[in-house]
């Protein structure tokens, strides 16, 4: 498993464990009621936009890497060229 420091700047890893730590004082503080729904809803956004962010960065490092080897390709293409 990757390390996931990687994915996940050290503000992003605040907002995980504070989101965590205030969703399960809010259920010990209030119990199994009506405002569960909105506590659980809270926190699901949260999970939701974290796993954008995740997402976003295994693709923006997707991107580079194919970036990568274009830019090698064609600088190989150009001293091959520059040669004949």
């Amino acid at each position: 498993m990757a390390n996931i420091r990687h994915y996940f700047d050290m503000g992003s890893l605040l907002v995980i464990f504070l989101t965590l730590a205030l969703f399960v004082a809010a259920l010990y503080f209030t119990g199994f009621t009506h405002d569960l729904l909105l506590e659980t809803g809270v926190f699901l956004v949260s999970v939701k936009l974290i796993l954008m962010s995740y997402k976003n960065k295994v693709a923006s490092d997707n991107l580079h890497k194919e970036l990568a080897e274009i830019r090698s390709l064609l600088q190989a293409m150009n001293k091959k060229s520059g040669s004949n």
